[in-house]
């Protein structure tokens, strides 16, 4: 795992900037909740449904503070910082609720508030006044994440072990054209603009290649190559590595003397902004894994997943808060993995997804706990778009999940029409994931089983009107939990 480099100077003004928000707590007191994940593991999902269940007191029978009656208020309120883009949540409810359509993924920072009024459950707490706490909701691409290590690394050491990569298995033939383009440059001949377009968009396309559903993979620096934003065409994003790079330093004006400080460039405008105005503000993280998906993809999208993850968890700065400590460093002091679509599997099978995942994060998990911080892993669904049945089949009888299929949709030779429900077996997920784990590493293939897992994508369920806010609840699977073990403390 490598971790997050900041120099004297990035310390002292994460200082300041840590010492004005907790000034402002103590008018407000304010929990800042990072949600985070990689591709396709339902970041806006979970966030649209979370607020939703609050504000409309959804079933959430494990969230103590619902569950006794204390939490007496919930709503959205005008965020603090004005140049953060709002988190759209009314857009995403209603394409979940009216429409029954999935949300656009993350594409970009965005935040949302939302005031908790509660009361306390110490008696002598409640005599002196009436709990409330703003929750701001922190949402952003995973990717960029991933971009964080490299403000530990130079360009030559960018350039080696994206080469490296890009070198085995899957990687290889995606990166062909990349590869073979760089081979003929001359690093030290001087710059020419139209060769560095070319460069750096058969990189850009390698990348892109990767991350498509048919691949599944989750090590993609630099991650604004896949969401670039308003920063599309400009210098800072108009590089990419050089295979086979010798180490600096380079001529003035060169090839590589270009991609040197437009890669630094990048660091500068893009990675150490995000990382100080948003990522070192964060108090409470999850990050939400689509491990199935990568089950589903083979033992490079598993392993891929499993490098992805370990970079994430080594960029926070976890550890137990005291009040002192609090006000001149703040750390993330829980941490929660939570592993999507458990709505996909039949409930026997959610204890495996959980250990699988547990046994993905692994390494990282010890060190975070080890730092004094709370570290959980589960599996849920934010939005659940299945029920349980069982057939029969024979003499047995399967676990069988029933949901709308998405219009398109295919099994076996049957095409779905987004309107007719459908039962299917899920598949089993391994039992013993040490096992697992130890069989890939040798080499061995996936079983047919879990290929065919996640392999149909299902319609949100119908739920009614996003106007009826006395009966409407999304239904989920274990949302409930996680909030308690997100910011329940701080309704006590």
């Amino acid at each position: 795992m490598t971790p997050v480099h900041t120099s004297l100077g990035d310390e002292a003004r994460l200082t300041l900037d840590n010492l004005a928000d907790r000034a402002s707590d103590l008018v407000e007191p304010t929990l800042r909740l990072g949600v985070t994940g990689l591709s396709r593991a339902g970041k806006t999902v979970f966030i649209a449904s979370l607020v939703h269940n609050l504000l409309h007191r959804g079933r959430l029978p494990m969230f103590e503070a619902m569950r006794s009656g204390r939490l007496s208020a919930a709503k959205l309120e005008e965020q603090p910082d004005d140049s953060i883009p709002r988190f759209e949540y009314e857009r995403h409810i209603e394409k979940l609720v009216n429409d029954r359509i999935w949300p656009e993924s993350t594409r970009a920072i965005s935040e949302l508030r939302l005031t908790l009024e509660f009361e306390s459950a110490s008696r002598w707490s409640r005599w002196f006044s009436r709990g409330k706490i703003a929750i701001d909701i922190v949402d952003y691409p995973g990717e960029w994440l991933l971009d964080l290590p490299l403000l530990g690394q130079d360009y030559e050491t960018f350039s080696r072990e994206t080469e490296a990569r890009a070198r085995k298995g899957l990687r290889e033939p995606l990166a062909q054209e990349w590869l073979k383009f760089a081979e003929t440059l001359d690093p030290e001949a001087p710059a020419d603009e139209s060769t560095i377009r070319k460069l750096h968009q058969t990189f850009a396309d390698y990348l892109k290649a990767c991350k498509a559903d048919e691949h599944s993979l989750s090590t993609l620096p630099p991650g604004r190559f896949l969401m670039p934003g308003d920063l599309e065409g400009s210098p800072a994003l108009t590089f990419a590595p050089l295979p086979g790079l010798p180490e600096g330093p380079h001529k003035k004006g060169s090839l590589a003397g270009l991609m040197a400080r437009r890669y630094e460039a990048y660091k500068t405008v893009v990675v150490k902004p995000f990382f100080r105005h948003h990522f070192a503000r964060l108090d409470r993280q999850i990050v939400l894994v689509d491990t199935l998906q990568a089950l589903s993809r083979g033992p490079e999208a598993v392993e891929d997943l499993e490098r992805a993850l370990s970079d994430v968890l080594a960029c926070f700065r976890p550890g137990r808060n005291s009040w002192l400590s609090a006000l001149v460093r703040r750390r993330i002091d829980r941490v929660l993995i939570a592993a999507t679509k458990a709505d996909h599997l039949h409930h026997e099978s959610h204890d495996r997804l959980e250990k699988l995942t547990r046994k993905l994060v692994e390494d990282a998990a010890h060190s975070i706990g080890d730092k004094g911080a709370g570290f959980e892993v589960m599996a849920l669904a934010s939005v659940r778009a299945t029920r349980e049945a069982t057939v029969e089949s024979g003499t047995s009888i399967l676990p069988v999940i029933v949901g709308t299929p998405i219009n398109g949709e295919k099994i076996g030779s049957e095409t779905f029409d987004g309107t007719r429900k459908t039962a299917i077996f899920p598949g089993d997920l391994p039992a013993n994931p040490d096992a697992f784990f130890r069989h890939l590493r040798k080499g061995g293939a996936l079983t047919q089983s879990l290929a065919d897992i996640n392999a149909v994508r299902f319609r949100p369920p119908e739920i009614g009107s996003a106007d009826d806010h006395e009966t409407l609840s999304i239904p989920h699977i274990r949302l409930d939990r996680a909030l308690q073990f997100l910011i329940g403390d701080r309704l006590a």
